[in-house]
């Protein structure tokens, strides 16, 4: 690789040529004029040779000066014109990563809204249950269901869970469920979730029933009609308003976590990070009004 000059020394060489005055370049860059006067010294030391020389009380470049300067200041143009385009190309892809249940069941169906409103933005949305390390660079926002807040982030809490027993209404025909005793009577999806030990006791599982590993597909399962399902009814608005899925007792158990919005401390002023999370906080507001369930209140 080409050994260069030091890099602030060929700065103030940049603007002392291109303002032919020591003094103007010293308040362009925020310097005292000596140290304008020691970088050049440096660079002159570093390369061998006088790129400025005296002329009464002032400074003018010197032929080598003369034709280098042109040069330098081109390759520093190339350089901002480089770094232009990068913070261009970044704000205008938006890199998310959530989990698989938020992001089928409450944020894909919301992110058409998004996009209408910021058209220029595109948005890429990383579904993974695995927690992606921020601090690699490759995430803008992460939205994640945790125990407790988040550190080192800055994060925003969007909503905690709310579980109640749901099923479908063929399955409530069948089934007659009007105290939490008749849960053990049918069979229950997942029973072995802690959810079911909330609401009925440590005794409670054991009662049969498909298992799986995930709120998306214990909600398929109860749509289907395979048992009672405890969900959280704000992954499944869709489901709920059109009765598909029916919560017959007014029972909640809570989950320990809760879904919080975090993105690393230089990203806060970011106007593609800053537009989602308005627009994300906004919409959680608007989707859980009245919030029955009480899954607007922060855990403490």
């Amino acid at each position: 690789m080409t050994r260069l000059p030091p890099l602030a020394a060929v700065r103030v060489f940049e603007a002392a040529a291109r303002l032919e005055n020591f003094s103007r370049a010293a308040d362009e860059l925020a310097m005292t004029q000596a140290g304008v006067s020691y970088q050049i010294k440096l660079l002159e030391e570093r390369l061998g040779a006088k790129l400025f020389a005296r002329a009464g009380r002032n400074r003018v470049l010197t032929p080598l000066g003369r034709r280098i300067s042109p040069r330098v200041s081109d390759g520093f143009a190339a350089i901002a014109e480089a770094f232009a385009l990068a913070r261009s190309e970044d704000e205008s892809v938006l890199t998310l990563t959530t989990s698989r249940t938020f992001a089928t069941n409450w944020l894909s169906a919301r992110l058409g809204a998004f996009q209408l409103q910021h058209p220029g933005l595109a948005v890429r949305l990383d579904v993974s249950d695995a927690v992606v390390d921020l601090e690699a660079g490759e995430i803008d926002i992460a939205i994640r269901g945790v125990a407790k807040r988040p550190e080192h982030a800055i994060c925003h809490f969007l909503m905690r869970q709310a579980f109640t027993p749901m099923a479908s209404p063929e399955f409530l025909e069948r089934h007659r469920l009007a105290t939490l005793e008749d849960l053990r009577r049918v069979p229950r999806i997942s029973p072995h979730d802690e959810w079911w030990a909330q609401l009925l006791g440590e005794d409670s599982a054991g009662s049969g029933g498909v298992r799986f590993d995930s709120q998306t597909l214990d909600g398929q399962a109860a749509l289907a009609g395979h048992g009672v399902a405890l969900l959280s009814p704000a992954m499944f608005p869709r489901e709920v308003a059109s009765g598909r899925l029916i919560a017959p007792l007014p029972d909640v158990a809570y989950d320990r976590r809760a879904f919080w919005l975090c993105y690393l401390p230089h990203k806060r002023q970011s106007p593609k990070v800053r537009a989602f999370r308005d627009w994300l906080l906004g919409e959680v507001q608007s989707a859980l009004a009245g919030d029955p369930h009480a899954v607007l209140d922060e855990p403490v």
